[in-house]
């Protein structure tokens, strides 16, 4: 059969759009055809169809399953489908992608850090006595999102910052889906790097520099932190082993390289130094090692905490004087992923909930007051420590159908996820989604124990929790303590640390000492692996009950 090219009819928040598809984009997961013509989708769960972030409506035509290849046709039940799991039929379609579907890129990166150490103007790239200035930029590679800073090395003075999205997002959502990527298909590590070194550093360093009428060849020194798989992927280095046990890497030190053995020659200068920060192992990257340099935690007696929260929860304690290091899997429900309604922070997401009895009320807070199109992971730490505090939630995380009639009237039974509760019109939380929220904040909090167990040092005892990342930005403390996210912690041990990655990499190029410091780290960090940890598949049971 002859497969002629043909159509795509979009109906989407942003309007009608109509795309041609040639023969062989016909072939192509749905979702990755909606990509490569610029509509990618909320997803976060490299495209196995877990986190229903890629929902469409057939309205007209018919697609095929991906793997029985059975046809799809509109009007048939259930209408709604994941695109990542179809691809096009013989016959041009009609489709309708939800608001929920395109929230996840709407750009949320930060720039925002605290720096907790003194730091001197010595930048790593001497600064000659010309008349042109000497440019440096820093540079924190997230496995979503990039944020640079331009500065002048002269004056140490910031003239410029941009973030941007990660391009590799487009080949796959998360670092084990890269990984996986790579050691599936050797090939697919250089059309990565292209993605973050071309797609992504490329035009984001050129933005930044054009703001600030700085000419490109005068960037003469970069320093990036990332995690170890991000800054394998940036030089071309293979990183499939860390996929598998004994998860190990082809680096871990620092770097010094060129930007033209990147691949970055004209407009910028190919001889300007690229240096990427030491890790401390695969999963405990240089994001990690250059946050406990910023938050000075690496030069605390302790007992103290870093704290990352994400799909691999960082968990880093200091007590004595000695680094321990441990990495859980809390996976991505604290983006959203997996769950009915989640959805990344953006314009139109739940960022928070508030709950109150007598009478029974539900507030939300929803990101520039937009429609609402999804919940946030802000949001759904707020729902656990309230709806567990009024007693909508039994601790082991089912609704309790004796509550106020007002709080009744919300709830109702569905067949594939207990009961639901409805905050608003259309985005409901439902049972399965909390016994998945359980699971993240049970990773955790049992890999906060489990560090601190290591060094017999209770909970109370923590002199200071330093929580980084976005998430750490927008969460509300309390809710994080009383869900037991952070389990039996203070507020007032607590303190935000915004970007340290960012802040790391800043310090390290305007004080050529601090390199060598954050080496130190990576090289005296004890990596406690939990899945030899014999308490701690105990621990993690323990918390999966709200406190």
């Amino acid at each position: 059969m002859t497969i002629k090219p043909q159509q795509i009819c979009i109906h989407a928040p942003s309007g009608k759009q109509v795309l041609s598809v040639n023969t062989h984009e016909q072939s192509l997961r749905l979702s990755d055809l909606l990509r490569q013509k610029g509509l990618p989708l909320n997803i976060r769960c490299g495209e196995e169809g877990a986190c229903e972030g890629c929902q469409i409506e057939l309205l007209q035509g018919s697609l095929r399953t991906l793997h029985a290849s059975n046809t799809v046709t509109a009007g048939s039940t259930p209408s709604t489908m994941l695109a990542c799991q179809h691809r096009l039929g013989p016959e041009p379609v009609t489709l309708q992608i939800s608001p929920r579907s395109l929230a996840a890129y709407e750009p949320a990166v930060l720039n925002d850090f605290r720096i907790n150490i003194p730091y001197s103007q010595n930048p790593l790239h001497e600064t000659l006595n010309t008349s042109e200035p000497t440019i440096g930029a820093a540079i924190d590679i997230g496995t979503t999102t990039v944020s640079l800073l331009l500065i002048d090395l002269s004056t140490g003075k910031i003239l410029a910052n941009a973030s941007t999205f990660n391009h590799q997002m487009y080949l796959g959502d998360d670092v084990i889906t890269r990984i996986n990527l790579c050691r599936k298909n050797p090939t697919q590590i250089t059309q990565l790097q292209n993605a973050i070194v071309h797609d992504t550093l490329s035009p984001l360093l050129k933005q930044a520099a054009k703001e600030v009428n700085v000419r490109l060849r005068h960037i003469a020194c970069i320093t990036v932190a990332a995690n170890t798989t991000m800054l394998h992927l940036l030089v071309g280095k293979d990183p499939s082993q860390m996929g598998t046990v004994p998860f190990e890497p082809v680096f871990l030190e620092h770097l010094q390289l060129t930007l033209q053995d990147v691949g970055l020659d004209q407009p910028f200068n190919p001889n300007a130094t690229l240096h990427l920060l030491p890790s401390a192992a695969a999963y405990i990257g240089a994001d990690l090692t250059a946050g406990v340099l910023v938050s000075g935690l690496c030069y605390e007696h302790g007992p103290s905490l870093l704290v990352d929260i994400g799909t691999n929860g960082e968990i880093i304690l200091t007590h004595n004087g000695i680094l321990y290091a441990c990495a859980t899997a809390a996976g991505p429900a604290f983006e959203g992923a997996g769950l009915t309604h989640g959805c990344r922070a953006g314009s139109g997401a739940i960022s928070h909930i508030t709950l109150s009895n007598n009478p029974f009320n539900v507030t939300l807070d929803i990101i520039d007051n937009a429609p609402p199109t999804g919940i946030c992971g802000s949001a759904y730490i707020d729902f656990l420590a309230q709806a567990a505090r009024i007693g909508l939630l039994t601790p082991s995380g089912r609704f309790n159908l004796e509550h106020s009639p007002e709080a009744k009237a919300r709830l109702q039974p569905t067949e594939l996820h207990g009961r639901s509760f409805e905050l608003t019109t259309g985005i409901v939380i439902t049972e399965a989604d909390i016994a998945k929220l359980l699971q993240a904040k049970a990773a955790i909090a049992a890999g906060i124990l489990t560090l601190l167990d290591r060094c017999n040092v209770s909970p109370t005892e923590v002199d200071r929790l330093y929580l980084a990342g976005g998430f750490g930005m927008n969460v509300n403390n309390q809710h994080a303590i009383t869900c037991g996210l952070l389990p039996k912690m203070r507020v007032d041990q607590i303190e935000l640390v915004g970007n340290s990655s960012l802040a790391g990499a800043f310090v390290a190029l305007m004080d050529r000492h601090l390199l060598p410091e954050i080496a130190k780290i990576s090289q005296h960090m004890q990596t406690i692996e939990l899945n030899l940890d014999p308490d701690f598949e105990n621990r993690y049971i323990d918390e999966l009950m709200l406190a």
